[in-house]
Protein backbone atom coordinates (compact mmCIF):
# COMPACT_ATOMS: atom_id res chain seq x y z
CA UNK A 1 0.00 0.00 0.00
CA UNK A 2 2.85 2.46 0.71
CA UNK A 3 3.83 1.73 -2.63
CA UNK A 4 0.69 3.02 -4.39
CA UNK A 5 -0.03 5.98 -1.84
CA UNK A 6 3.29 6.99 -3.06
CA UNK A 7 2.39 6.61 -6.91
CA UNK A 8 -0.68 8.64 -6.18
CA UNK A 9 1.42 11.55 -3.95
CA UNK A 10 4.18 11.79 -7.02
CA UNK A 11 1.46 11.80 -9.54
CA UNK A 12 -0.67 14.26 -8.31
CA UNK A 13 2.15 16.66 -7.12
CA UNK A 14 2.97 16.22 -10.71
CA UNK A 15 -0.42 17.32 -11.95
CA UNK A 16 -0.55 20.02 -9.88
CA UNK A 17 2.53 21.67 -10.37
CA UNK A 18 2.60 21.03 -14.59
CA UNK A 19 -1.03 22.77 -14.45
CA UNK A 20 0.39 25.54 -12.26
CA UNK A 21 3.05 26.22 -14.35
CA UNK A 22 0.86 27.04 -17.18
CA UNK A 23 -1.81 28.71 -15.67
CA UNK A 24 1.35 30.74 -14.38
CA UNK A 25 2.68 31.61 -17.52
CA UNK A 26 -1.13 32.39 -18.75
CA UNK A 27 -1.61 34.80 -16.17
CA UNK A 28 1.77 36.30 -16.64
CA UNK A 29 1.05 36.86 -20.13
CA UNK A 30 -2.03 38.64 -19.60
CA UNK A 31 -0.03 40.53 -16.95
CA UNK A 32 2.67 41.80 -19.67
CA UNK A 33 -0.07 42.40 -22.23
CA UNK A 34 -2.24 44.93 -19.52
CA UNK A 35 1.27 46.23 -18.31
CA UNK A 36 2.03 47.17 -22.50
CA UNK A 37 -0.19 50.21 -22.02
CA UNK A 38 1.61 51.89 -19.63
CA UNK A 39 4.96 51.33 -21.51
CA UNK A 40 7.09 54.86 -21.97
CA UNK A 41 5.19 56.15 -18.57
CA UNK A 42 7.90 58.03 -16.81
CA UNK A 43 10.87 55.35 -17.07
CA UNK A 44 8.72 51.82 -17.68
CA UNK A 45 10.36 50.25 -20.44
CA UNK A 46 10.56 46.93 -21.42
CA UNK A 47 12.85 45.89 -18.71
CA UNK A 48 10.75 47.23 -15.78
CA UNK A 49 7.64 45.54 -16.73
CA UNK A 50 9.47 42.18 -17.37
CA UNK A 51 11.14 42.91 -13.88
CA UNK A 52 7.30 43.75 -12.22
CA UNK A 53 6.07 40.34 -14.07
CA UNK A 54 8.84 38.65 -12.08
CA UNK A 55 8.18 40.39 -8.79
CA UNK A 56 4.39 39.44 -9.20
CA UNK A 57 4.85 35.74 -9.57
CA UNK A 58 5.02 34.17 -6.34
CA UNK A 59 1.62 36.18 -5.67
CA UNK A 60 0.14 34.61 -8.43
CA UNK A 61 1.70 31.00 -7.76
CA UNK A 62 -0.01 31.44 -4.02
CA UNK A 63 -3.44 32.19 -5.65
CA UNK A 64 -3.43 29.62 -8.41
CA UNK A 65 -2.36 26.78 -6.09
CA UNK A 66 -6.54 25.68 -5.12
CA UNK A 67 -6.72 25.67 -8.48
CA UNK A 68 -3.69 23.85 -9.80
CA UNK A 69 -4.90 21.46 -7.06
CA UNK A 70 -7.73 20.77 -8.42
CA UNK A 71 -6.88 20.84 -12.39
CA UNK A 72 -4.15 18.49 -11.37
CA UNK A 73 -5.85 15.85 -9.74
CA UNK A 74 -8.50 15.19 -12.11
CA UNK A 75 -5.99 15.13 -15.20
CA UNK A 76 -4.11 12.81 -12.86
CA UNK A 77 -7.27 10.66 -10.91
CA UNK A 78 -8.96 11.00 -14.64
CA UNK A 79 -5.98 9.38 -16.09
CA UNK A 80 -5.90 6.68 -13.83
CA UNK A 81 -9.60 6.22 -13.95
CA UNK A 82 -9.52 5.51 -17.75
CA UNK A 83 -6.39 3.76 -17.57
CA UNK A 84 -8.01 1.30 -15.08
CA UNK A 85 -5.55 1.84 -12.67
CA UNK A 86 -7.89 2.99 -9.73
CA UNK A 87 -9.88 -0.26 -10.59
CA UNK A 88 -6.11 -1.91 -10.03
CA UNK A 89 -5.70 -0.22 -7.19
CA UNK A 90 -9.15 -0.84 -5.22
CA UNK A 91 -8.83 -4.52 -6.45
CA UNK A 92 -5.90 -4.75 -4.41
CA UNK A 93 -7.10 -3.63 -1.44
CA UNK A 94 -6.53 -0.06 -1.58
CA UNK A 95 -10.17 1.50 -0.62
CA UNK A 96 -11.62 5.13 -1.81
CA UNK A 97 -10.68 6.63 1.30
CA UNK A 98 -6.68 5.08 1.00
CA UNK A 99 -6.94 6.83 -2.08
CA UNK A 100 -8.09 10.20 -0.60
CA UNK A 101 -6.07 9.85 1.97
CA UNK A 102 -3.38 9.79 -0.46
CA UNK A 103 -4.41 12.93 -2.02
CA UNK A 104 -4.65 14.44 0.51
CA UNK A 105 -0.92 13.68 2.19
CA UNK A 106 0.41 15.29 -1.47
CA UNK A 107 -2.16 18.61 -0.69
CA UNK A 108 0.12 18.84 2.41
CA UNK A 109 3.06 19.03 0.34
CA UNK A 110 1.00 21.22 -1.86
CA UNK A 111 -0.02 23.60 1.02
CA UNK A 112 3.30 23.53 2.90
CA UNK A 113 5.21 25.28 -0.58
CA UNK A 114 2.29 27.72 -0.50
CA UNK A 115 2.55 28.57 3.02
CA UNK A 116 5.98 29.58 2.26
CA UNK A 117 5.70 31.27 -0.97
CA UNK A 118 2.50 32.97 0.37
CA UNK A 119 3.67 34.04 3.68
CA UNK A 120 8.07 34.57 2.71
CA UNK A 121 8.06 35.17 -0.68
CA UNK A 122 5.31 36.69 -2.10
CA UNK A 123 4.52 39.77 0.00
CA UNK A 124 8.35 41.06 -0.21
CA UNK A 125 8.17 40.51 -3.69
CA UNK A 126 5.14 42.03 -3.96
CA UNK A 127 6.20 45.10 -2.70
CA UNK A 128 9.21 45.19 -4.88
CA UNK A 129 7.03 45.17 -7.87
CA UNK A 130 4.88 48.05 -6.91
CA UNK A 131 8.04 50.14 -5.63
CA UNK A 132 10.09 49.35 -8.62
CA UNK A 133 6.56 49.97 -11.05
CA UNK A 134 5.63 53.29 -9.18
CA UNK A 135 9.15 54.69 -8.60
CA UNK A 136 9.50 53.82 -12.80
CA UNK A 137 6.42 55.93 -13.53
CA UNK A 138 6.64 58.68 -11.21
CA UNK A 139 9.96 60.03 -10.38
CA UNK A 140 8.27 61.71 -6.92
CA UNK A 141 7.62 58.09 -4.98
CA UNK A 142 10.08 55.89 -2.85
CA UNK A 143 9.02 53.17 -1.09
CA UNK A 144 9.78 51.89 2.37
CA UNK A 145 7.14 50.24 4.20
CA UNK A 146 9.01 49.80 7.00
CA UNK A 147 9.83 54.01 7.63
CA UNK A 148 6.73 55.05 5.88
CA UNK A 149 6.43 56.64 2.52
CA UNK A 150 8.97 58.86 1.20
CA UNK A 151 8.48 61.42 -1.74
CA UNK A 152 11.01 64.40 -2.66
CA UNK A 153 9.00 67.57 -4.31
CA UNK A 154 12.01 69.99 -5.31
CA UNK A 155 14.19 70.94 -2.18
CA UNK A 156 11.74 69.26 0.02
CA UNK A 157 12.04 65.63 1.17
CA UNK A 158 8.45 64.39 2.73
CA UNK A 159 7.97 61.15 4.86
CA UNK A 160 4.85 60.20 5.75
CA UNK A 161 3.98 57.21 8.39
CA UNK A 162 -0.15 57.16 7.88
CA UNK A 163 -2.05 57.37 4.68
CA UNK A 164 -5.76 57.35 5.78
CA UNK A 165 -9.09 57.76 4.40
CA UNK A 166 -9.79 58.60 0.86
CA UNK A 167 -5.53 59.79 0.57
CA UNK A 168 -5.34 62.40 3.98
CA UNK A 169 -2.25 62.28 5.80
CA UNK A 170 -0.83 61.86 9.45
CA UNK A 171 2.30 61.70 11.28
CA UNK A 172 4.47 63.30 8.47
CA UNK A 173 7.83 64.99 8.53
CA UNK A 174 8.57 67.63 5.58
CA UNK A 175 12.23 68.54 5.52
CA UNK A 176 13.71 70.90 3.74
CA UNK A 177 16.72 71.90 2.15
CA UNK A 178 18.73 75.30 0.83
CA UNK A 179 21.12 75.08 -1.98
CA UNK A 180 23.82 74.35 -0.18
CA UNK A 181 22.10 70.83 0.77
CA UNK A 182 21.83 71.83 4.33
CA UNK A 183 18.48 70.97 5.99
CA UNK A 184 16.92 74.66 6.17
CA UNK A 185 13.80 73.83 7.99
CA UNK A 186 12.28 70.50 9.67
CA UNK A 187 8.16 70.36 9.84
CA UNK A 188 6.03 67.63 11.87
CA UNK A 189 2.34 67.63 11.05
CA UNK A 190 -0.35 65.79 12.68
CA UNK A 191 -2.74 65.57 9.79
CA UNK A 192 -3.09 67.01 6.02
CA UNK A 193 -6.24 66.97 4.66
CA UNK A 194 -6.39 67.51 0.77
CA UNK A 195 -8.48 70.80 -0.48
CA UNK A 196 -8.08 70.26 -3.93
CA UNK A 197 -5.98 72.70 -6.62
CA UNK A 198 -2.80 71.10 -4.97
CA UNK A 199 -3.61 72.46 -1.52
CA UNK A 200 -3.51 71.02 1.70
CA UNK A 201 -4.40 72.09 5.45
CA UNK A 202 -1.98 71.03 7.92
CA UNK A 203 -2.99 70.47 11.71
CA UNK A 204 -0.99 71.05 14.57
CA UNK A 205 2.30 71.88 12.84
CA UNK A 206 5.78 71.63 14.97
CA UNK A 207 8.47 73.69 12.82
CA UNK A 208 11.81 73.91 13.64
CA UNK A 209 13.75 76.59 11.24
CA UNK A 210 17.67 75.46 11.58
CA UNK A 211 20.86 77.54 10.75
CA UNK A 212 24.73 77.14 11.39
CA UNK A 213 23.90 80.05 14.35
CA UNK A 214 20.52 78.67 16.07
CA UNK A 215 17.57 76.24 16.02
CA UNK A 216 14.23 78.47 16.06
CA UNK A 217 10.95 76.42 16.78
CA UNK A 218 7.39 77.15 16.61
CA UNK A 219 4.05 75.78 16.79
CA UNK A 220 0.73 76.42 14.57
CA UNK A 221 -2.14 74.89 14.57
CA UNK A 222 -3.22 75.28 10.93
CA UNK A 223 -1.72 75.96 8.03
CA UNK A 224 -2.32 75.96 4.03
CA UNK A 225 0.18 73.46 2.25
CA UNK A 226 0.83 73.91 -1.91
CA UNK A 227 2.20 70.66 -3.03
CA UNK A 228 1.79 68.85 -6.56
CA UNK A 229 1.23 65.57 -4.23
CA UNK A 230 -2.23 64.63 -4.66
CA UNK A 231 -4.38 61.68 -2.94
CA UNK A 232 -4.38 59.69 -6.15
CA UNK A 233 -0.84 59.86 -6.21
CA UNK A 234 -0.67 58.54 -2.55
CA UNK A 235 -3.09 56.17 -3.30
CA UNK A 236 -0.72 54.12 -5.51
CA UNK A 237 1.89 53.99 -2.69
CA UNK A 238 -0.45 52.96 0.26
CA UNK A 239 -0.60 49.80 2.37
CA UNK A 240 -2.16 46.71 0.02
CA UNK A 241 -3.88 44.02 1.16
CA UNK A 242 -1.84 41.69 -0.91
CA UNK A 243 1.47 43.07 -0.20
CA UNK A 244 1.41 41.60 3.69
CA UNK A 245 1.92 38.67 4.98
CA UNK A 246 -0.30 36.97 7.74
CA UNK A 247 2.08 38.74 10.23
CA UNK A 248 2.17 41.96 8.98
CA UNK A 249 -1.68 41.79 8.38
CA UNK A 250 -2.84 41.52 11.69
CA UNK A 251 -0.58 44.07 13.42
CA UNK A 252 -1.27 46.68 10.74
CA UNK A 253 -5.08 45.61 11.92
CA UNK A 254 -3.99 46.08 15.46
CA UNK A 255 -2.96 49.59 14.04
CA UNK A 256 -5.67 50.50 12.37
CA UNK A 257 -8.34 49.40 15.32
CA UNK A 258 -5.99 51.41 17.52
CA UNK A 259 -6.22 54.66 15.50
CA UNK A 260 -9.71 54.27 15.07
CA UNK A 261 -9.37 53.61 11.47
CA UNK A 262 -11.28 50.71 9.43
CA UNK A 263 -10.09 47.83 9.01
CA UNK A 264 -12.53 45.21 8.02
CA UNK A 265 -10.94 45.08 4.22
CA UNK A 266 -7.88 44.31 6.07
CA UNK A 267 -9.13 41.47 8.23
CA UNK A 268 -10.93 39.98 5.16
CA UNK A 269 -7.28 39.74 3.45
CA UNK A 270 -6.52 38.45 7.16
CA UNK A 271 -8.96 35.24 7.07
CA UNK A 272 -9.00 35.05 3.39
CA UNK A 273 -5.10 33.83 3.99
CA UNK A 274 -5.89 31.53 6.75
CA UNK A 275 -8.92 29.89 4.54
CA UNK A 276 -6.39 29.45 2.09
CA UNK A 277 -4.55 25.80 2.72
CA UNK A 278 -8.28 25.01 3.58
CA UNK A 279 -9.60 25.65 0.37
CA UNK A 280 -6.76 23.64 -1.43
CA UNK A 281 -7.43 20.34 0.50
CA UNK A 282 -10.83 20.91 -0.19
CA UNK A 283 -10.72 21.30 -4.18
CA UNK A 284 -8.67 17.88 -4.01
CA UNK A 285 -11.34 16.50 -1.67
CA UNK A 286 -14.18 17.50 -4.54
CA UNK A 287 -12.27 15.77 -7.06
CA UNK A 288 -11.52 12.77 -5.57
CA UNK A 289 -15.56 11.34 -5.48
CA UNK A 290 -15.80 13.02 -8.82
CA UNK A 291 -13.23 11.06 -11.15
CA UNK A 292 -14.26 7.90 -8.95
CA UNK A 293 -18.17 8.59 -9.33
CA UNK A 294 -17.42 9.16 -12.81
CA UNK A 295 -17.65 6.51 -15.94
CA UNK A 296 -14.49 5.46 -16.97
CA UNK A 297 -15.20 6.78 -20.93
CA UNK A 298 -15.03 10.57 -19.79
CA UNK A 299 -12.35 11.86 -21.93
CA UNK A 300 -9.74 14.13 -20.07
CA UNK A 301 -10.90 17.09 -21.62
CA UNK A 302 -14.39 16.55 -20.24
CA UNK A 303 -12.70 16.29 -16.24
CA UNK A 304 -10.18 19.04 -17.25
CA UNK A 305 -13.55 21.28 -17.92
CA UNK A 306 -15.34 20.20 -15.55
CA UNK A 307 -12.77 21.23 -13.10
CA UNK A 308 -12.49 24.67 -14.56
CA UNK A 309 -16.15 24.95 -14.25
CA UNK A 310 -16.01 23.95 -10.31
CA UNK A 311 -12.85 26.29 -9.95
CA UNK A 312 -14.71 29.23 -11.71
CA UNK A 313 -17.84 28.52 -10.02
CA UNK A 314 -16.31 28.52 -6.02
CA UNK A 315 -13.40 31.69 -7.16
CA UNK A 316 -17.02 33.62 -8.26
CA UNK A 317 -18.80 32.75 -5.47
CA UNK A 318 -15.84 33.25 -2.59
CA UNK A 319 -15.16 37.04 -4.37
CA UNK A 320 -19.04 37.72 -4.30
CA UNK A 321 -19.38 36.68 -0.63
CA UNK A 322 -16.16 38.46 0.52
CA UNK A 323 -17.79 41.53 -1.48
CA UNK A 324 -20.86 41.41 0.22
CA UNK A 325 -18.73 40.96 3.81
CA UNK A 326 -17.57 44.16 2.92
CA UNK A 327 -20.40 45.95 2.12
CA UNK A 328 -22.59 44.56 4.77
CA UNK A 329 -20.08 44.62 7.50
CA UNK A 330 -19.90 40.36 8.03
CA UNK A 331 -18.07 39.17 10.17
CA UNK A 332 -14.52 38.60 7.90
CA UNK A 333 -13.94 35.01 9.82
CA UNK A 334 -17.64 33.60 8.67
CA UNK A 335 -17.33 35.28 5.15
CA UNK A 336 -14.03 33.62 4.72
CA UNK A 337 -14.93 30.20 5.93
CA UNK A 338 -18.49 29.84 4.60
CA UNK A 339 -18.13 29.33 0.81
CA UNK A 340 -15.20 26.66 1.73
CA UNK A 341 -17.33 25.35 4.13
CA UNK A 342 -19.88 24.89 1.97
CA UNK A 343 -17.95 23.50 -0.70
CA UNK A 344 -16.46 21.02 1.98
CA UNK A 345 -20.24 19.30 2.57
CA UNK A 346 -20.77 18.95 -1.44
CA UNK A 347 -17.18 16.81 -1.60
CA UNK A 348 -18.76 14.91 1.53
CA UNK A 349 -21.71 14.42 -0.36
CA UNK A 350 -20.14 13.30 -3.51
CA UNK A 351 -17.48 10.86 -0.98
CA UNK A 352 -20.38 9.32 0.56
CA UNK A 353 -22.06 8.53 -2.62
CA UNK A 354 -18.55 7.28 -4.61
CA UNK A 355 -18.82 5.00 -1.85
CA UNK A 356 -21.77 3.34 -1.63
Amino acid sequence: MKVLNKYIVVEVLKGAFITQIVLLTLFNLFTFTDELKHLGEGHYRLKEILYYVLFTSPGVFYELLPASALLGSLFVLGSMGNNRELIAMRAAGLSVMGIIKAVMLAGCVLVFIGTIVGEFVAPASQRMAHMSRVSAQNNQVNMNAEYGLWLREGKKFINIKQVVGDGNLADLVIYEFDDAHHMSKATHVDQAIYLGNQQWTMNKIDSSEISIQQINASKDESQIWKSSIAPNLLKIVAVLPNNLSMYDLAGYIKFLKKNNQKSHLYESALWGRVVNPLVTFVMLLLATPFVIGIKRGVSVGERMMLGVLIGMGFNIIDKTVSHLGLIYGISPPFMAFAPSLAVLCLALFFLKRAQS
